[in-house]
């Protein structure tokens, strides 16, 4: 079975399927755009577009809700686009195949694009519909959620006047999202002397291997080792040794705990046992340390090559201690929702090039004056050491409100159809949410959706039962928002 339009809630599963047929990779929406402008024209209903490509869509108030605040559904119109190497499919102008399979709708070889088709479908047969009493409403589609959060970024002011925000981009249906952390990069970078290396010096490459790594948000309170910490602070005990520093690199991706880093040091051959003897010392204290956290820990100094130069003595001894001194990892957990993380910093990448050494790291946040606060921290730290320093990229975190209006409300509508409690969760990563929020501070928002497993591949599939839950849940809770 193919026809999207036989499953229920039928209204979710026509948009859907119209959806599929549209093209929408990332940072290529304009088929998708057209579609909903044209959509908006079917249907009788105000719109507009941003510079962005942003779409917003607006429907007034059905009769007796008129007195209730505006509710924003909000969904973005751009899907990742992958497929087995072994399926011929151009995503740029074909239409997805889709299928029905045990309760399931997936594709055939490639991404189905439930995420978040489903939640723009959602949002269209809310404003087709003849029946459902509601508020008045504005359906935002946002560009490029997927690779940069670039239409949340370039929202529009003006382009929103609800009081409510609904995101319709959540995987795991009967789960409520309230806060994600925003984030921030402080980028510094060393531009030392380099000199050619000397005589009468023994010269080691130190290597650490083995780490667990992972998301710099999800797994950063697990406190799993960071590779460029580690070298860092070998180097710093070692300092009496007088070992000169070549390079020093480390970690990979500007949102993974780093797994491995390297140095190449030359120590002076008269200190050569001594210096040997330290590092395996160092390796058995960080099994130690670690112990039940990372297994794997390699710590190792084998003899290299000679190295063509040195970077100057003032400026190496600066580096490593400023990496030492770094702020890293958990800094502090949420007094609003237990077990979620505040405030994180991963100190992510260290890249030699010979001439420079640039450093970057990644600080996560749910609140923005602590997450400005610690870049400011760790800014000065590597400004002390002589070392340029720019704070890039910045998007604004959603910190959890637990006495929110919204989520009163979607709670007893929970209560009301199924006679069970939501599960209110918040993660240490970045949503459209907290961007928007940025622009429209006053906005009381949440986030929920159906079952979507596997997104992003061609695994990708949607549980057909769950659809018709989160649409009956928005049907309910839009029928009882509240009065703000």
């Amino acid at each position: 079975m193919t026809d999207l339009t036989k499953l229920a809630p039928c209204e979710v599963w026509t948009e859907f399927e119209a959806i599929t047929r549209v093209p929408r990779p990332s940072k290529k929406e304009e088929k998708i755009r057209d579609y909903l402008v044209g959509w908006a024209k079917e249907h009788g209903l105000e719109y507009r577009c941003d510079a962005t490509g942003n779409v917003v869509i607006r429907k007034p108030a059905t009769t007796g809700y008129e007195g209730r605040p505006t509710v924003i559904l909000q969904s973005h119109m751009d899907m990742v686009c992958e497929k087995n190497s072994d399926v011929a499919f151009d995503f740029e102008h074909d239409a997805i195949r889709t299928r029905i399979d045990d309760g399931w709708v997936r594709a055939e070889g490639t991404t189905l694009g439930a995420d978040d088709g489903i939640g723009m479908a959602a949002a269209l047969a809310m404003l087709a519909s003849a029946t459902v009493a509601h508020p008045a409403l504005e359906a935002l589609f946002t560009v490029d959620e997927e690779t940069g959060l670039t239409g949340a970024f370039g929202l529009g002011e003006g382009m929103l006047t609800g009081k409510y925000l609904i995101n319709l981009d959540s995987e795991d249906e009967g789960e409520l999202f309230i806060g994600c952390a925003g984030g921030v990069d402080t980028v510094a970078k060393f531009s030392p002397m380099v000199t050619p290396a000397p005589d009468g010096f023994e010269y080691f490459r130190i290597d650490v291997k083995g780490l667990a790594g992972g998301h710099s948000g999800d797994d950063i309170e697990k406190g799993r080792a960071n590779s460029n910490k580690l070298v860092a602070r070998l180097l710093y005990e070692l300092l009496p040794y007088g070992p000169v520093l070549n390079r020093f690199d480390g970690g990979n991706l500007r949102n993974a705990i780093p797994r491995e880093a390297t140095a190449t040091v030359l120590v002076r051959s008269k200190e050569f046992e001594a210096f040997r003897k330290e590092v395996r010392a160092f390796e058995k204290l960080m099994r130690a340390e670690f112990a039940g956290v990372e297994e794997g820990i390699s710590i190792k100094a084998e003899a290299c090559e000679r190295p063509a130069e040195m970077i100057s003595r003032e400026v190496q001894d600066k580096l490593i201690r400023a990496v030492a001194a770094c702020p890293d990892g958990l800094q502090r957990m949420s007094p609003a929702m237990p077990g979620l993380v505040q405030t994180s910093t991963n100190l992510a990448r260290v890249v030699s090039d010979g001439r420079s050494v640039q450093l970057q790291c990644l600080l996560r946040s749910s609140v923005n004056s602590e997450k400005e606060a610690l870049g400011d921290a760790i800014a000065a730290v590597f400004e002390l050491a002589g070392a340029k320093v720019e704070l890039t990229g910045s998007y604004d975190g959603w910190n959890p409100d637990m006495d929110s209006p919204i989520l009163k409300a979607m709670t007893a509508s929970c209560g009301a159809l199924y006679a069970s409690r939501p599960a209110v969760m918040a993660i240490h990563a970045g949503l459209e949410c907290g961007v928007i929020g940025g622009t429209y501070p006053k906005l009381d928002m949440i986030s929920f959706g159906p079952t979507i497993c596997y997104p992003h591949s061609p695994d990708e599939r949607v549980e057909i039962a769950s659809v018709g839950k989160f649409y009956e849940f928005l049907l309910h809770t839009l029928k009882h928002i509240p009065v703000r």
